[in-house]
């Protein structure tokens, strides 16, 4: 009975990994370099000149890598979910209405 014939998974439960991108990024950098795809063939289709085309391409593309990466190592699988949602959330809440302490007061009396 030791000597079993099936393999322990022992990645359940872990996010997707992909040379260094977690989660959600690996999906931005596909979506980011089908862009620069589209971009390119529009450049080049428009009569700009093709090493001029790729040095702009080549440019933006590692601009993406360098910030996808940073955002990756930064934020993890769900900080950038967090941090966007803890943006939107308000600082204060101003009632300058006393209608609801008001309402309250009929209620607990």
């Amino acid at each position: 009975m030791n000597n079993s014939v099936y393999t322990i998974n022992k990645g359940i439960n872990k996010s997707i990994e992909f040379k260094g991108l977690k989660a959600q990024y690996i999906w931005y950098f596909g979506g980011g370099i089908l862009v620069l795809m589209v971009i390119f063939s529009l450049l080049y289709l428009a009569g700009l000149n093709t090493y001029l085309c790729m040095t702009f391409i080549l440019g933006a593309g590692a601009l993406l890598t360098v910030k996808i990466y940073h955002w990756s190592n930064t934020y993890g699988e769900h900080g950038m979910m967090k941090a966007i949602a803890s943006r939107k959330t308000p600082k204060l809440i101003k009632n300058y209405s006393r209608t609801n302490f008001q309402h309250l007061n009929r209620i607990c009396s």
